[in-house]
């Protein structure tokens, strides 16, 4: 083991069972509260023969645990089982009043929700009224548990001690255990391990921490991609040149993650899901290419949608509105937040007048709060958390709401927010020595990376001793200590990034990459960060 691997074992506090985990260090299912009484209550309806509604969401997340409950269903012998999606431009997020009359019409006698429902509890009494008992299985907080629900599956109940919390696909997959464990006589028979694949993409896609339960899910779903038998997902991954067999957090996340959400934004996420359970190849293909196109759509999109925004003023907040397609104003809010470094709220206009929008933060500044600060009337409607937020408001008020969240932003007299913004190097080098191929494959151990268990990010002072630009927006630079020059990348390349002259010292943050070619083999770095500290 290479020293540099030894010491951020011993900075990350890891051992063995972290780099190697074992699936069956996974909880009993049926310890997590609720779910006896799901269990029993889809057992009953098995042998009823029930008609069963899931009811998901229009994300990655909710796509996935809606492909994991119905196949986990099936399994277990469930004969009538559909799956309903909301319509991000009709019905907004989570099970709601518009759905009640098609769970109607489609004769449901039970309605499982998965990534959703926890706040549901009028909808959840009125299904009850009509006959139709509710599961609800989400991750999402949960102020009052819906007392009229049969059962509620959720890690944020209070006094749930299951563990970790997980994504909505991970919930669904701890009911997917459990309705196996019945099934074969309290033990899982290992064919749920099947359904990973899912659990792996809805898990980085929605961002949760990849310690404990999360990693184990992840890292065993990384191997069930690798063989998956959905045609969806391999079709999907040959338009998204992401190679299975090879998959990582990083494949995940910005290669199959945003086609699959690209159906809910611009579209339906009827198509990402039809996909999913897809048996045909050539039906997968069909979908994958219309998903991809909708991908390529909304990438265009969003890039138009930021370069009209146009010059910013130096407001401590971005609010910003135009007139975009309303699936991307939450990504414009985020590029827009990490391009200027301020908290942003972007709004489109609706043909109605009013403005609907997306806004994102970071550090102290809580959207949820900021939400709550406004006048009474400001708002048509909000709501969110610290980070991340939904809201729309009258287009004739847009002037009065910016002006009401930079004065509620300079009154909280918040002092160097940027500094949540930069990056901690785990390793400072001496000399570029150290970086071989060894460390490189101990440091590819730490996979599945994502929040809780970062990349590790070096560091190194040293002379730009080469440079090319490529195709006039990818920055390729070698960096040298006089003895050792390490090629390194940064694709889409910030102006500061591209102006780096050769000779100049540079300080630069990188992760660590392997190019193989023709035979040989050198470890590369992926940029994160280049700052000049002297010029030529």
């Amino acid at each position: 083991m290479t020293r540099i691997f030894k010491q951020l074992l011993a900075d990350r506090g890891l051992d063995e069972s972290f780099l190697h985990p074992k699936y069956t260090d996974l909880f009993d299912p049926f310890l997590m509260l609720g779910m006896t009484k799901a269990v029993d209550r889809i057992e009953k309806a098995r042998d009823r023969k029930e008609k069963i509604i899931i009811y998901g969401d229009y994300d990655a997340d909710g796509v996935t645990s809606s492909t994991v409950c119905r196949d986990a269903l099936v399994n277990f012998g469930c004969e009538q089982v559909d799956i309903m999606l909301p319509n991000r431009f009709k019905d907004g997020y989570g099970l709601n009043r518009p759905a009640i009359p098609e769970i109607i019409n489609r004769g449901a006698g039970l309605v499982i929700t998965v990534d959703c429902g926890s706040g549901s509890e009028d909808v959840i009494v009125e299904l009850k009224t009509q006959g139709i008992d509710t599961i609800v299985t989400d991750h999402h907080e949960i102020p009052t548990v819906p007392k009229t629900a049969v059962a509620v599956v959720n890690p944020k109940r209070r006094g749930e001690k299951y563990g970790l919390n997980m994504a909505g696909v991970g919930v669904a997959f701890t009911l997917a255990r459990a309705l196996n464990a019945r099934k074969n006589g309290g033990e899982c028979d290992g064919q749920e391990k099947w359904l990973l694949d899912m659990v792996a993409i809805g898990t980085v896609c929605d961002s949760m921490e990849l310690r404990e339960e999360n990693r184990i899910m992840v890292y065993y779903g990384m191997i069930v991609l690798g063989k998956t038998r959905r045609r969806g997902i391999q079709e999907l991954a040959k338009l998204a040149k992401c190679k299975l067999d090879q998959v990582d957090t990083h494949a995940i996340g910005f290669q199959l993650g945003p086609r699959i959400n690209a159906a809910g934004r611009m579209k339906t996420a009827d198509l990402a899901l039809d996909l999913m359970l897809s048996d045909s190849r050539a039906e997968a293909l069909r979908l994958a290419t219309e998903l991809d196109d909708l991908n390529k759509e909304r990438r265009e999109a969003q890039d138009r949608a930021v370069k009209e925004v146009g010059e910013l003023g130096d407001e401590p907040v971005l609010v910003v509105r135009g007139k975009w397609h309303e699936g991307i104003v939450g990504i414009v809010a985020g590029r827009l937040t990490e391009i200027y470094k301020r908290p942003t709220f972007a709004l489109t206009e609706l043909d109605d007048g009013s403005l609907k929008g997306s806004g994102r933060s970071f550090g102290d500044f809580s959207l949820a709060e900021a939400l709550q600060s406004c006048p009474k009337g400001l708002l048509l409607s909000g709501g969110g958390h610290a980070g991340a937020c939904g809201l729309s408001i009258k287009g004739s008020d847009f002037e009065k709401f910016k002006k009401h969240i930079v004065e509620y932003y300079l009154s909280l007299n918040l002092k160097d927010q940027e500094k949540y913004l930069r990056v901690k190097s785990d390793v400072i080098l001496k000399d570029l020595s150290e970086l071989s191929v060894e460390l490189y494959d101990e440091v590819c151990l730490l996979e599945p990376f994502g929040p809780g268990n970062e990349e590790p990010v070096f560091e190194y002072t040293g002379r730009v001793s080469a440079k090319r630009i490529l195709k006039e927006k990818h920055l390729s630079i070698s960096v040298s200590d006089d003895k050792k020059d390490v090629r390194m990348m940064s694709f889409y390349a910030p102006e500061e990034q591209l102006s780096v002259k050769t000779g100049d010292i540079v300080k630069v943050q990188f992760t660590l990459s392997k190019n193989e070619w023709g035979g040989n083999v050198k470890i590369e770095g992926m940029i994160i960060s280049l700052e000049v500290i002297e010029n030529l």
